[in-house]
């Protein structure tokens, strides 16, 4: 009874705002760190003693195999490191002395002038990025600094985290980084981030900006969800009137030329483009140019618009082959993202034809909508692999130990938990849509499928067949003014949880909250790493929205 009193007379202090007030302390809520890598190397040794940067002597030198993939990577970050000093605008840089500075007790840690970088590629190049690739690495900040790998893709990844290693002294007056070693490799084979550019028309250049921001973040899939049932975008060449009337605008489209852009920006950093177009449903776009090969919806007798494609004429089939076909020769991986998911059945019950089609053959519109994925996945160019949203698997198609089922759904670790156990491999998204409005990113950050999936079967037995997952920015709420905010640095906690080490069982984080069936929230030490990776990125040209509160971004 006094213990009820005594709680009561402090909420009533409480609401009164006599005992319990917000102290609120000068300063960014969390200060940055300094020449901290993010995502989280797996392991990483750093000294406290540190060598001095001085760009115009600076060279990067490259032994055993090279290729002009590596000279490129070496040209771009080597500007990055030059030019912007990590991202910063060059300055006048004052040689290291070990003579101490007013007020710098630093000097004494000085190991001198870092002079070069050599890079030991120990394996001819490949072409292009592809699923399981060897992204791994050794980096060796020394007097004889070294970055070795057997990958060209290992080699692009160590240069980034060397680029991400320099900082600034407190005058200002130092470029420095300091002496440390990273034997680095990523957790998940596939850290991708989808960007539908149908809802709204995303410019090319936007496209290049998120290529530039997955590459900052070590993410290695764009997966382009390039139209949906608002507008078609991409601009055929076999089909050139699904553009022509499906796109919003005539300048809103992708060319060819467009693409093979893209594609080859995105291999050049190590991402490979994973292009969606979904069928049956969501292709309302394409029935401007094509309407027979989607299905009019009925209300009684009367045909009330077009629904999703009509899986019961042959027009359907003839119109997919030939588009995919066009489309494998433009994007060169080995995966197609088919979609599959979001059906409108409805449209398919009250369509007469579909209806009879339906009676005469004993189906259901589950049994339809499998029938329908059957039929299009044969079309594939040979040797093709294919991605698809989790109701593919959910209505029985039989699908290739090779296909990639995307789980989105709520009740994900349950599906998640039903594709393994049926010899399939999982992509989860289900915590990631960054659509969803709200600018934290810890619960981003807490989500982990292979944990969920360990905490749901006790083993460990199922864990290998989950090969990544996806942010997803969904386009209904964003367009070319705002999309680099919205998916910054939000994406960014995704990208780490894929690559870094996994957080021990029980791990606090900042706020002691858990995400369901999942860890606790981000580290504390992980909020003022991320502070500056934003700042970093806002100096590459990426306008990374601020982390966590109230801070600062030096020019």
């Amino acid at each position: 009874m006094l213990r009820l009193v005594f709680v009561t007379y402090i909420f009533s202090l409480c609401v009164l705002n006599i005992v319990c007030m917000s102290i609120v302390n000068p300063g960014p809520k969390y200060p940055p760190t300094k020449g901290e890598v993010w995502p989280k190397p797996q392991h990483e040794t750093t000294e406290n003693t540190y060598f001095t940067l001085n760009p115009s002597n600076f060279k990067v030198k490259v032994t055993n195999h090279t290729c002009a993939t590596v000279t490129s990577a070496i040209e771009r970050y080597s500007y990055i490191i030059k030019s912007k000093s990590g991202g910063r605008r060059e300055r006048k840089i004052v040689p290291g002395s070990k003579r101490k500075r007013h007020g710098d007790d630093t000097q004494d840690l000085h190991q001198g002038a870092l002079q070069e970088l050599e890079i030991q590629l120990t394996e001819p190049c490949e072409d292009y990025p592809y699923l399981g690739m060897d992204e791994s690495y050794r980096l060796v900040i020394s007097a004889t600094s070294k970055l070795e790998s057997a990958s060209i893709w290992g080699v692009i990844r160590g240069l980034e985290t060397f680029a991400q290693k320099f900082y600034f002294s407190d005058d200002m007056n130092e470029i420095r980084i300091n002496a440390s070693q990273v034997d680095d490799f990523p957790r998940y084979q596939h850290r991708g981030l989808l960007l539908d550019t149908s809802r709204h028309y995303i410019s090319l250049s936007n496209i290049l900006k998120t290529l530039d921001a997955m590459s900052m973040n070590k993410m290695n899939v764009f997966h382009w969800h390039i139209v949906d049932d608002q507008s078609f975008p991409y601009q055929s060449e076999k089909f050139p009137d699904l553009s022509l009337r499906g796109a919003y605008h005539s300048s809103m489209v992708y060319t060819k030329e467009d693409i093979s852009r893209v594609v080859e920006y995105a291999r050049v950093r190590g991402i490979r483009v994973l292009p969606e177009f979904d069928v049956p449903g969501h292709t309302r776009s394409w029935g401007n140019a094509y309407p027979n090969i989607l299905t009019d919806c009925y209300r009684g007798d009367e045909v009330i618009g077009l629904g999703p494609m009509n899986p019961i004429r042959n027009t359907t089939y003839n119109l997919i082959r030939d588009l995919f076909q066009e489309v494998q020769t433009w994007f060169p991986d080995k995966y197609l993202h088919v979609g599959g998911d979001e059906v409108i059945m409805d449209c398919w019950r009250s369509n007469p034809e579909i209806r009879e089609y339906m009676r005469n053959n004993k189906l259901t519109v589950g049994d339809l909508h499998a029938m329908f994925m059957r039929n299009t996945l044969p079309l594939l160019a040979n040797n093709s692999k294919v991605v698809v949203w989790q109701e593919v698997f959910d209505e029985g198609v039989p699908l290739s130990n090779d296909t990639l089922v995307q789980v989105w759904k709520y009740s994900w670790i349950d599906e998640m938990v039903k594709v393994l156990k049926a010899g399939h491999r999982v992509l989860f998204s289900s915590s990631w849509y960054l659509n969803h409005l709200g600018g934290e990113w810890g619960a981003l950050y807490a989500a982990d499928p292979r944990q969920m999936v360990r905490d749901a079967t006790g083993s460990d037995a199922l864990l290998p067949a989950i090969v990544g997952g996806e942010a997803c920015m969904w386009g209904e709420m964003v367009d070319d003014r705002n999309v680099i905010s919205r998916v910054w640095p939000r994406a960014s906690a995704v990208a780490e949880k894929l690559w870094s080490a996994e957080e021990p069982a029980g791990a606090a984080g900042a706020g002691g909250r858990r995400w369901r069936n999942s860890r606790a929230s981000p580290p504390p030490e992980a909020y003022h790493r991320l502070e500056e990776h934003v700042c970093r990125m806002n100096r590459r040209g990426v306008a990374a929205q601020p982390a966590s509160g109230p801070g600062f971004c030096l020019p």
